[in-house]
């Protein structure tokens, strides 16, 4: 792996995670892109590239950290508060039981997922379908909104129930985790905004619980030492970097424009990598 493959992948990393455009499926797609420009076969995959693909992940959770640090502050302080005074009629210690329940219902409907989406790493073509679908989804939640007169600018239970089982079916790469917890918000008659920050604090708990885990079950310890970690560590600054960035412009885009714009991006790409896949794949 060499520094500049790094680099790119913590460009894609960090743009991918917040946008609505799936970090997995673009990861798979650069990933395998690679592998095919260099003759690599697709199902040959190193402990080092794992280990990068969890710590890109790592960079945008630190973006997440910082961006949010005020509002995960005052969730963590009502929450501890709440459980000690057994009263959680305040607005940030239901939004903590909020994520903690929509965490709860990710994993249950992620964890059954997880064999087939490590399967999903090699098979490009379905990724890219996958892909397609997320457009479909975020173009329909779209129209669906327009109808809606008065829209809800906090989040309730039913809105964290749906919120979290569309999370956990991201498990899937090429369904994008912020296209469609935001879609589900949309759908459920929130405000674009709404379902952006919630889909954004919902997002620390697996990201930090997968980028613990992960690597003590997949990787053998020893290999580390033999890891290129200036490459590494290059790709993960750059991620979190770019994922700060794009939170910030993405949320000021949503005050004003649709989700449209990514559910065509993400049919185009869909259709192109599924093409170029079924194509070249070895």
């Amino acid at each position: 792996m060499h520094i500049l493959q790094a680099i790119i992948m913590g460009i894609v990393q960090g743009l991918s995670e917040f946008l609505p455009i799936s970090s997995s499926a673009h990861l798979v797609i650069t990933s395998n892109l690679y592998k095919v420009l260099k003759d690599i076969p697709l199902h040959q995959e190193s402990s080092q590239e794992i280990f990068l693909d969890i710590m890109l992940h790592v960079g945008t959770l630190i973006a997440v950290l910082i961006y949010f640090r005020k509002d995960i502050s005052e969730i963590t302080v009502s929450f501890f508060k709440a459980l000690k005074t057994r009263d959680f009629s305040s607005t940030n210690a239901k939004l903590s039981l909020y994520i903690l329940l929509g965490t709860i219902i990710t994993i249950i409907i992620a964890f059954p997922l997880h064999t087939i989406a490590e399967d999903l790493v090699f098979a490009p073509a379905i990724v890219g379908f996958l892909l397609i679908l997320t457009g479909f989804l975020l173009l329909g939640s779209e129209q669906y909104s327009k109808k809606i007169v008065n829209k809800s600018n906090t989040i309730d239970l039913k809105t964290s129930i749906i919120m979290g089982i569309f999370q956990g079916l991201a498990a899937l790469p090429g369904f994008s985790r912020s296209g469609l917890t935001i879609s589900s918000g949309l759908l459920n008659k929130r405000d674009r905004i709404t379902a952006a920050r919630y889909s954004f604090l919902l997002s620390i708990p697996i990201i930090i619980g997968a980028s613990l885990m992960y690597p003590l079950i997949k990787i053998d310890l020893h290999e580390f030492i033999n890891f290129n970690w200036p490459a590494i560590i290059s790709g993960t600054v750059i991620s979190a970097i770019v994922g700060y960035l794009c939170i910030k412009y993405f949320l000021k885009f949503l005050e004003k424009y649709s989700l449209a714009f990514f559910g065509y991006y993400c049919i185009i790409i869909g259709v192109v990598t599924f093409i170029f896949f079924s194509i070249f794949a070895k």
